[in-house]
């Protein structure tokens, strides 16, 4: 046999039995009479120790292993005389006895060790040997055993899992989607999926109550570091549900994840209104394990001649606690330059410190004498040492920048520890944004959340202005800034539907030819229901305190887009081009 334990099994009771063991050559050591060699798999690494006294051809044999290669061993479990407290193996090695190479290895493009010397693209070019890192490998362990979690708990609340079609129909709402061409229907294509959005409520409308599916989702969009083409949802939806009652089940489900493989326990999760959100951090998903919450000032500060300010819609500040003496005009000089990036936009950061004396040293202090500042330190509730940041201009432009600031300031100040895990929903989201580009409405969640029962009467009949103020039924699932699920209470009338489409700019017949067989169900007993959709990338991230989603997935595709491994997206043999009618008139005539 290959092995019989694995390399990270062996320990203090094994000494004395023989045991056989495989796997990649992390590093040899020749040290004159003794060579050593650190074996690995993906259990962990043992010592594996050849004796030129014992046997000198085996051990000359063992002084040619390179890094990577792929060996067997045999030999008996010893107590080592300087044991490695670091290691779980760290008590004992392999006095080998006998050793096959079982593959030679080439020289390893980077180290494969935890810290490596790779970039990026050159560890997804390499993405087998990537794999092969212990952090690379916890994650993907990791993911697996959410997974099984996920599953395990939604089966034991009754959720039946159902596989809903990857070759749909490509809607206009939302992202860009990935396009298929039919070969047996000329001129025609499917779309992969960015949710299983309408299956859901079609299998609600079937009877099956509660739905769930790990289910792989697919979007043409920009790509970042929490982003890719293609992703993993955990998507669910129940019937004769309230919002509370989804909330309630989805918050379990939480809590049970967090307990089952970080052994956390978290506290019930608080609700928080979309504009609550908005006026304390200026952000639908704040990140609330730390304070510096929005304070507007644009009251207090107009009228004292700084134009910036009288002219202003909205002034804003933030108050860091004890960072006065952390910043010196240097350090708020280059803050400001990063804020002024075209990413972010802003113009300028005012800044007031209060310093330890009692004095008061700021950036306007030309236009607000010392007696005014001190006063704001009372509306900030700030003291001695804490330094004031303040954005004005548009309010809704000027929310998003403060977000950023806010964000970088706890960033540098050290306050987002990622061993802290504070969750909360945010819920009544507008239901419709007016864009005045398109110069029509577009669904802030997707065109089938349902307006808040309050509002259905007044979306059925009331005017333009009317629709700005519908609320949704909706609510999001937010965990240390980062939005981890998004879902809401859908339409399940016909007639509701059929309005949320004409608001949308649908006419009646694109409306009909996209989603007729939905409005169609629902004139055949659609039960009230709701669901949730969590990003299962995310979640893995936030859980192991990550910021990127690449590593928890074993194959990612890089900030073009493409797999480095495969070199894909390629281009296609002419023959499979004819075959789809992609460069030549399709047989009914269409281009």
């Amino acid at each position: 046999m290959y092995r019989t334990h694995n390399c990270g099994e062996l320990r203090i009771s094994h000494v004395g039995q023989e045991v056989t063991l495989s796997g990649w050559v992390q590093i040899s050591r020749d040290l004159g009479g003794l060579t050593f060699v650190d074996l690995r798999d993906r259990y962990g690494i043992t010592q594996i120790v050849f004796n030129m006294d014992d046997d000198e051809t085996l051990c000359l044999q063992a002084r040619k292993l390179g890094r990577e290669f792929v060996v067997r061993v045999k030999g008996a479990v010893a107590e080592r005389s300087n044991k490695n407290p670091n290691r779980s193996t760290g008590d004992i090695e392999i006095e080998a006895s006998s050793l096959e190479i079982l593959n030679a290895s080439n020289v390893p493009p980077f180290t494969i060790e935890n810290e490596t010397d790779g970039g990026d693209d050159l560890r997804m070019k390499y993405r087998y040997l990537d794999i092969r890192r212990e952090p690379v490998r916890d994650n993907l362990v990791f993911r697996s055993q959410l997974a099984i979690a996920t599953r395990s708990h939604l089966a034991s609340q009754g959720f039946i899992e159902v596989e809903t079609p990857v070759l749909i129909k490509s809607t206009p709402e939302g992202a860009r989607d990935f396009v298929v061409p039919s070969r047996m229907n000329p001129g025609q294509f499917y779309a992969l999926p960015q949710s299983p959005q309408t299956f859901k409520q079609i299998l609600m409308v079937g009877g099956l109550d509660k739905y769930f599916q790990i289910v792989k989702c697919f979007r043409d969009e920009d790509l970042r570091a929490d982003r890719q083409p293609e992703f993993t949802q955990i998507d669910c939806e129940m019937s004769f549900v309230t919002r509370d009652e989804v909330l309630d089940t989805f918050e379990g489900l939480t809590k049970n994840l967090f307990k089952s493989l970080l052994n956390v326990d978290l506290p019930d999760f608080p609700k928080m209104s979309y504009d609550e959100a908005m006026e304390r951090y200026g952000s639908d998903k704040p990140d609330t394990r730390f304070g510096m919450e929005f304070c507007d000032i644009s009251q207090l500060a107009k009228g004292h001649g700084f134009s910036v300010f009288d002219d202003a819609e909205y002034i804003v500040g933030i108050c860091a606690k004890g960072a006065a003496d952390k910043y010196s005009n240097k350090d708020i000089k280059k803050l400001t330059e990063w804020m002024q990036r075209p990413q972010i936009g802003a113009k300028g950061v005012v800044n007031i410190k209060y310093q330890e004396d009692g004095s008061v040293k700021s950036s306007i202090g030309k236009f607000y004498d010392d007696e005014t500042l001190m006063a704001w330190k009372e509306h900030f509730n700030a003291a001695s040492n804490d330094l004031i940041l303040i954005l004005c201009g548009e309010k809704e432009k000027t929310q998003k920048q403060m977000n950023e600031l806010r964000l970088e300031m706890g960033r540098q100040l050290g306050l987002m520890d990622p061993t802290v895990f504070n969750p909360l929903w945010v819920v009544d989201f507008p239901l419709l944004e007016w864009d005045e580009d398109s110069n029509r409405f577009h669904a802030m969640h997707h065109p089938f959340t349902s307006p808040k029962k309050a509002d259905q009467e007044r979306m059925l009949n009331g005017d333009h202005e009317t629709m700005k103020a519908l609320r949704a039924d909706a609510y999001d699932l937010v965990i240390n800034g980062v939005e981890i699920g998004g879902g809401s209470i859908r339409i399940h009338d016909r007639a509701l539907q059929s309005r949320n489409f004409d608001l949308l700019g649908f006419t009646k017949e694109e409306a009909e030819e996209q989603f007729g067989f939905l409005l169609g169900a629902f004139e055949y007993g659609a039960p009230p229901h709701g669901g949730i959709a969590f990003g299962f990338d995310r979640l893995c991230a936030v859980m192991k305190g990550q910021n990127s989603i690449r590593d928890f997935i074993a194959f990612p595709k890089n900030n073009q887009g493409r797999d480095m491994m495969i070199d894909s997206p390629s281009r296609i043999d002419t023959i499979q081009m004819e075959e789809l009618y992609l460069n030549s008139t399709a047989p009914n005539g269409e281009e």
